[in-house]
């Protein structure tokens, strides 16, 4: 696939980089020399130096000819990339994406305007992350997905010293969970940093991150089973008065009875202070500072969200809150080396805004039948969902029939009211929608069982 990058900043090198390794060919525009050696220095992209929206540099990579146009020019107004969205469309990109900065633009009826113009996807970073934070903290796993309402679930536990796991292979625990019909799957396990397709001999191990898809039932059970409680979060502290912050704070607002933000910047307290809602408390100090947590009543809040834009602050800030006892904390971790060292000292959830772009923006290189991708903090697992075209290669046999990549694996199916946790001897039928879990080596030939 022929994609076109407008834009080397942050979200646009993490962009260049993964779909690069999937071996499509990527141009990338920036008038940023330096950005462009960076992003060159990571991925295997060709470069074109100029600025946003300038139709001779857009011709130049070859615009006209792209299978997916995507502007994400770093620090500047929306409308540079909207503009060169339409401009690229106009030129003949067969699909074009935009990233935007005001969350008025994703409005249903905003959204369908631009569409009819030519605009496939507009993408809010900040606000994919905070609608992230909001999931998350409807859950007691350190990480989850929701399919069809609740159907299906996929949840992330991690196995402390006092887990009933420790120790037990994959077989025995299945032995000893199993009831009439199969309610949940254990389909990764993530041990220092590798990622792990389990098999019935697999034992768990201390500290091992643990996917499991299940059934709504099933997630009843397990959490029983592992000791894991939901939380009712009822107030929240947060660390930062970033746009995330900002966007989270409103959403949950409307939902919770207090939302606590500690802002260091005064003239930025002021103003979310005016912009947010009654219940939003905003406080000018340096939350990093630990008897400021204390004044503020840190040990009187059910969560703790830390997304002050600075990786390294935010996990020792959660280091910190789980020592006042706080049940849940969410770090913004945008280094993505950083991920596994924050869950290894002990916070619950880790948001990055550049992998939840990136998963949003992905399916559009897959068949048109990708309805999500999602990546997974804490491994190389991308979690795909499918809509079954008739006569595709996935409903030809059994599961356990088909020649499936080994890196890969289904975990569930929906079908109609229903949903089923997948095993060898089921059979994919025409419209069902599928879970599939994969390694990033195996989604292209995943891709082509559901064209």
């Amino acid at each position: 696939m022929k994609i076109v990058i407008q834009g080397a900043g942050e979200i646009g090198s993490h962009l260049a980089k993964m779909l690069s390794r999937e071996a499509n060919d990527i141009t990338v525009i920036d008038d940023s020399i330096q950005r462009l050696s960076n992003i060159s220095s990571i991925a295997d992209v060709i470069t074109v130096q100029g600025p946003p929206s300038s139709l001779k540099h857009m011709r130049e990579a070859d615009v006209q000819n792209a299978d997916l146009f995507i502007s994400v020019v770093p620090n500047v107004p929306q409308d540079v990339n909207i503009v060169s969205a339409l401009l690229a469309k106009n030129l003949g990109a067969k699909k074009v994406t935009a990233r935007i900065d005001d969350d008025e633009f994703l409005i249903a009826e905003n959204k369908l305007l631009f569409k009819q113009m030519g605009i496939e996807l507009m993408f809010y970073p900040e606000k994919l992350a905070a609608d992230e934070i909001f999931e998350l903290l409807k859950h007691s796993s350190s990480e989850s997905i929701d399919f069809a309402r609740g159907k299906l679930q996929v949840e992330v536990f991690r196995l402390e010293e006092d887990s009933p796991l420790l120790d037990m292979k994959i077989a025995e625990f299945a032995a000893i969970t199993t009831k009439d019909e199969l309610q949940f799957r254990v389909i990764a396990i993530s041990r220092d940093g590798v990622t792990i397709m389990p098999k019935y001999d697999t034992k768990f191990r201390f500290h091992d991150l643990v996917y499991i898809i299940a059934t709504r039932e099933g997630i009843l059970f397990l959490k029983k089973f592992l000791g894991k409680n939901n939380v009712e979060i009822d107030n929240v502290m947060i660390l930062g008065g970033s746009r995330i912050a900002e966007l989270a704070a409103a959403q949950l607002s409307k939902k919770i009875s207090t939302v606590k933000i500690l802002e260091k910047n005064r003239e930025r307290a002021m103003e979310l202070s005016e912009k947010l809602d009654d219940n939003v408390i905003v406080v000018v100090g340096d939350g990093r500072n630990s008897d400021l947590l204390l004044e503020e009543g840190i040990k009187d809040y059910d969560a703790f969200l830390a997304l002050t834009g600075k990786d390294e602050a935010n996990v020792l800030a959660c280091v910190i809150a789980k020592k006042f006892g706080i049940e849940r904390t969410i770090a913004e971790v945008e280094n993505i080396e950083y991920i596994r060292l924050a869950e290894e000292m002990g916070v619950d959830s880790v948001i990055n805004k550049k992998l939840i772009t990136a998963g949003r923006l992905f399916k559009y290189t897959l068949s048109g039948k990708a309805r999500l991708v999602k990546y997974m903090s804490g491994t190389d697992t991308e979690v795909l969902e499918y809509t079954v075209p008739p006569g595709s290669g996935i409903t030809k046999a059994t599961l356990k029939d088909l020649t499936f990549p080994k890196d890969a694996v289904i975990g569930g199916v929906i079908r109609g009211s229903e949903s089923y946790i997948a095993i060898g001897t089921t059979k994919i039928e025409p419209y069902d929608r599928v879970v599939v879990f994969a390694l990033p080596s195996a989604v292209k030939e995943i891709d082509k069982f559901f064209k």
